[in-house]
């Protein structure tokens, strides 16, 4: 398979297990509110695999925000921050593979709190979303994110290299 082909087959499937997954976890309630528990944050790590994970995970954010009918301020920011999540495991993760789970967890950290507080008017306190975003993310990026990259077998890992 060609190259460009390749990538962009690679970022697809993963735009798209990224909104399947994010679905799911929206059908059990587990996506909304202070304390989040987005499935398809364990995809986050993929980037320090492939960099087509870049474009496929900010794409898969972006659409599932849409389907699941985020607010506007949601849809811009949240997949910005999964954009810069993507980028800084693609730069840490390819050096630190156990780190990989760090740039998504701190850009959500950053980025969500401000959208629950300033977007949605949920009631309390920027640090406690800081702390309730943050434990979300600990538990799908880094620990089911974790166990992907390293659960992965080293044939698909070598399939997703380009």
């Amino acid at each position: 398979m060609k190259r460009k082909t390749k990538f962009i087959t690679h970022a697809a499937v993963i735009a798209a297990l990224y909104v399947v997954l994010t679905t799911l976890a929206a059908m059990l309630s587990l996506d909304k509110g202070v304390i989040q528990f987005r499935i398809s944050e364990a995809l986050t790590v993929l980037p320090c695999l492939t960099p087509a994970a870049i474009p496929g995970l900010f794409i898969g954010c972006l659409l599932s925000s849409v389907f699941n009918m985020a607010i506007p301020a949601d849809v811009v920011f949240g997949s910005l921050a999964t954009l810069l999540g993507a980028i800084g495991t693609y730069i840490i993760g390819r050096r630190v593979k156990w780190l990989s789970a760090l740039p998504p967890i701190l850009a959500n950290m950053l980025v969500i709190p401000l959208v629950l507080r300033f977007g949605y008017h949920a009631e309390g306190t920027l640090p406690f979303f800081v702390l309730t975003v943050g434990a979300g993310e600990v538990v799908c990026a880094g620990l089911l994110g974790t166990l992907l990259l390293y659960a992965m077998p080293k044939r698909l890992e070598n399939e997703l290299k380009l």
